[in-house]
């Protein structure tokens, strides 16, 4: 996962046609970044320039930042990100809360699986005894598919064969 930036444009150029801006480094803490934007904002084009949004950003995964997210919130959620990989990324775009991504992944995370059936078929075997002439009727892909759509578990699948499972409360 690459690097969690943000693109900072100078909004009093921009109003007056002209592309002014920086990458800045999201993970280097609240006083960098504000530090890179005074600078991107006193070298614009336009005298006394003061206001800013972000006009784009990387390295958040499938999460989304806006426009005019403040600095603090920024760097807390990279940090998260940069901590907790792609993975962190998705728990927080599954969430859209700080806080409930955190507490998710400290409390909630059960592992990573090659599948669902997988899990439910770990889950099954380390919380029950299977006997042996039954092992072979039991569909765990099912099992599985069944604990999802039932709110019991959720999942985030960050690449093929990674199903990362979460219980749900």
């Amino acid at each position: 996962m690459s690097e969690s930036r943000i693109y900072v444009a100078c909004l009093a150029a921009y109003n007056s046609g002209i592309l002014h801006g920086a990458w800045i480094d999201a993970a280097q803490g609240l006083d960098g970044i504000h530090e890179d934007v005074q600078a991107m904002l006193k070298a614009s084009p336009i005298e006394d320039a003061e206001e800013w949004a972000i006009h784009d950003y990387e390295g958040f995964g499938s999460y989304r930042v806006s426009e005019y997210e403040g600095f603090q919130s920024v760097a807390e959620i990279a940090e998260f990100i940069e901590e907790h990989g792609e993975l962190g990324a998705e728990v927080l775009a599954h969430f859209s809360d700080l806080d409930d991504a955190r507490k998710s992944i400290e409390e909630n995370y059960s592992g990573c699986y090659t599948s669902l059936a997988d899990y439910a078929q770990g889950f099954t075997e380390d919380t029950s005894e299977v006997p042996k002439h039954l092992e072979f009727y039991i569909d765990y892909e099912r099992m599985g598919r069944d604990m999802e759509m039932s709110g019991d578990i959720y999942t985030i699948e960050t690449a093929h064969d990674e199903v990362h499972v979460f219980w749900s409360h």
